[in-house]
């Protein structure tokens, strides 16, 4: 394991798992540097973290191009290689009975949006791509030409929920108000769906009687910041490793999913 890999980063906020992560390179815990870190919002904290480490940062301003959208739709141009038809036959964010119009909006600004990003990420290479509290869902327009390679995922996400229990953006809030006993936190590989790729690693978080939303969230970040670290060094020391799983229910339907395994050293 000479060579470190690059890692980049998409952030909305603040960037204290971004923060983790870059620690965690400097001291030597992930064989990994940070190439670059992207946002969808120009006032995202977490790119400042970046910039004060000489860490290249743009930003797609996600808001602009919907709101661009709705004042002149047929202005907003979906990229050439854009196949709504074939984005809608993988995708699964969306339930069948969603409304057709909000959807087909959906994916063609997101299109829009991402093929920004696309091209602001082409001038610096990078390994592995990990999402840093970034709150927008990718759609396999952005993840097929991100996972280029066969059974080799490389855009990794932390999710606030031990998965696949409450997926979705308020994970620790949905954890607290459902009484759970346990919550605590996920990392996975990124697929078509709402934080439902193939899972990594996970840390628990015990809910204490009588404790707040709040305490029981501080607690899951700090959880955050040293399971996502240990998540990307394994990924920098190519131990993850996506084998099929096939599960048969009580009747009879068969379900194939992918699942991570973990290699020895």
């Amino acid at each position: 394991m000479d060579r470190k890999i690059r890692i980049g980063a998409l952030i909305s906020g603040g960037g204290t798992n971004l923060l983790a992560i870059m620690d965690a390179c400097e001291s030597g815990g992930i064989h990994g540097r940070m190439v670059f870190v992207g946002s969808d919002r120009p006032d995202a904290a977490g790119l400042d973290r970046a910039r004060t480490r000489n860490i290249p940062t743009f930003t797609v301003d996600y808001r602009r191009i919907i709101d661009d959208y709705r004042v002149a739709p047929e202005a907003v141009l979906p990229p050439d290689d854009f196949d709504l038809e074939e984005i809608l036959a993988k995708q699964s964010l969306f339930a069948p009975e969603a409304d057709p119009g909000r959807v087909n909006r959906f994916f063609l600004t997101r299109a829009v949006a991402e093929a920004r990003l696309m091209a602001a990420m082409a001038a610096t290479p990078f390994d592995l791509l990990v999402l840093a509290g970034f709150m927008r869902n990718l759609t396999p327009y952005f993840i097929d030409r991100i996972n280029t390679a066969a059974l080799k995922p490389r855009i990794m996400n932390i999710h606030p929920a031990l998965l696949p229990a409450f997926p979705g953006t308020d994970g620790y809030g949905d954890t607290f108000r459902y009484g759970c006993k346990v919550g605590g936190c996920t990392v996975h590989f990124v697929d078509y769906g709402e934080d439902s790729g193939p899972i990594i690693g996970q840390r628990t978080v015990a809910v204490v009687p009588g404790e707040t939303l709040d305490a029981f969230r501080k607690k899951g970040l700090a959880a955050e910041w040293r399971l996502y670290p240990e998540c990307i060094q394994l990924f920098a020391q190519g131990r993850l490793q996506l084998v099929p799983r096939t599960r048969t229910l009580a009747d009879g339907e068969i379900i194939n999913r992918w699942i991570v395994e973990i290699l020895p050293q």
